[in-house]
């Protein structure tokens, strides 16, 4: 989502990198070209506005730093705006002394509701809470029908019946204290447009079941509308937390930036695509990372933990921080990898990655072309590949259909990756630590990955 304004807050960076001093005219023009840029991604115009006035008085001390050199006071600058204006601390949710937690869901039609209802219950499971799911959308057919399939998905049962959605909801939360339910997610009715019916219906609602957290649902494509949509939801129900729905989209980003500055209320979760495990806590401190071309290592390093078997982790740490990881280690660890989601998220936080390379559109069929050579190579060589000479590269292209110079490349990188992680091994000194290290070696293959010192993407072109 963010790409357009990662790549102008890039070139802005390149433009005053390695200048000695920056004078006042210089830090002008870079505030000139953030606000631009801020707009150009559909930014609260009076959010944009007050971001480059606390950046302004924070440059103020610029010369002050001699630890950073300008350009990395700048980053630093805009950095710990994008931070604060995207909510600054990751929401922390704090459940009920006398369950269940009530967490009321709102939104407009159309914005995710419903399966951001189904991603949060299987979030609370995945915390191990044991939630209810309770339809009271009465009014758009087929949500009530739709809430169940979703929950029949992620295991977690639904409450509905026909008639009064505020006596449903009220109806719902006693069916959660009977069952023992610690956790209970209301999904509410929407409309097309903002509507007095609707704002009334929603606040009854409230009333009766007197959530502990009440949630907005924005769809991220929508912009600035969004933004009035929450001060209209915030004034009737008092928004604890906003939830982005279609963060993965091609929208610019505006809505998560000017919603926490306008309302004063944090993105709580963030809803990456389309399947039901696309939906994760949103950490502002991470997302200012990324728009900033910084990466986001703890978030790699959280998905790689639960897509990789742990001891399987652990085991191939153990191996590579010995010099003993292969080419069979390798595949096993690409076939993981798959598990982390769509590889082009995974890429985007992977710090250092060039801009083609995070905007390329690569998918989980790129890596086949490796997995054939692989495949190709008998036992011996996928635990040694030094012996692979002149003629088992023939053998190895011919049997995979790839090229002597690709067999070669990947050959090569596989070594390079090997010694950069043997490199890192001050990071085995814990356990938890090790596995975390043995899941990100599948990462070494990847266009840019594991610092490969030729960066020259694959080890072959993806598609031939």
């Amino acid at each position: 989502m963010f790409d357009n304004l990662s790549n102008r807050f890039e070139g802005i960076f390149k433009r005053i990198r390695g200048k000695g001093r920056l004078s006042e005219a210089d830090v002008d023009e870079v505030l000139k070209e953030i606000r631009a840029a801020l707009l150009e991604a559909d930014v609260n115009v009076t959010v944009a506005r007050n971001v480059v006035a606390r950046i302004r008085e924070g440059a103020v001390g610029i010369e002050q730093s001699k630890a950073l050199d300008p350009s990395q006071q700048v980053v630093k600058l805009v950095n710990a705006e994008l931070t604060a204006i995207l909510g600054g601390e990751t929401l922390k949710i704090s459940y009920a002394s006398k369950p269940p937690t009530v967490v009321l869901m709102a939104g407009l039609q159309g914005s995710g509701k419903t399966t951001n209802s189904a991603k949060l219950a299987r979030w609370f499971k995945s915390q191990g809470r044991h939630p209810l799911l309770v339809g009271a959308d009465l009014q758009r057919p087929a949500a009530v029908e739709q809430l169940r399939t979703l929950g029949g998905q992620i295991d977690v049962p639904v409450f509905s019946e026909p008639g009064d959605p505020v006596a449903t909801a009220t109806k719902g939360l006693a069916e959660a204290r009977r069952l023992g339910k610690d956790v209970l997610i209301v999904d509410t009715a929407g409309r097309l447009a903002i509507d007095g019916e609707m704002m009334e219906q929603i606040r009854r609602i409230s009333d009766s079941i007197e959530p502990d957290y009440t949630f907005l649902v924005i769809d991220a494509m929508t912009g600035q509308d969004a933004v009035s949509v929450a001060e209209a939801f915030h004034a009737t129900l008092a928004i604890d937390g906003v939830i982005l729905s279609k963060l993965d989209g091609d929208a610019r980003g505006g809505a998560a930036l000017s919603v926490k500055e306008v309302i004063g209320r944090p993105i709580a979760f963030a809803s990456t695509g389309e399947k039901l495990d696309a939906f994760e806590q949103f950490h502002p401190d991470r997302m200012a990372s990324r728009i900033l071309g910084m990466g986001d290592v703890l978030t790699l390093i959280e998905q790689a933990e639960k897509a990789f078997e742990k001891d399987q982790a652990e085991a191939a740490a153990a191996r590579l921080l010995d010099g003993e990881f292969t080419l069979d280690d390798f595949l096993e660890q690409m076939q993981s990898l798959k598990k982390m989601g769509p590889l082009g998220g995974v890429l985007g936080m992977m710090p250092g990655m060039p801009k083609e390379l995070k905007n390329a559109k690569i998918g989980d069929d790129d890596l086949k072309p490796i997995e054939a050579i692989i495949r190709s190579m008998t036992p011996a060589e996928r635990r040694k590949p030094d012996i692979i000479n002149g003629s088992r590269r023939q053998r190895i292209a011919t049997g995979s259909g790839r090229s002597i110079a690709e067999v070669n490349r990947l050959v090569k990188q596989f070594g390079e990756m090997q010694k950069m992680m043997k490199r890192m091994g001050g990071l085995g000194g814990k356990k938890g630590k090790r596995a975390g290290l043995g899941a990100l070696a599948g990462l070494g293959g990847l266009p840019g990955g594991a610092g490969l010192p030729d960066q020259g993407g694959f080890p072959f072109p993806p598609s031939r």
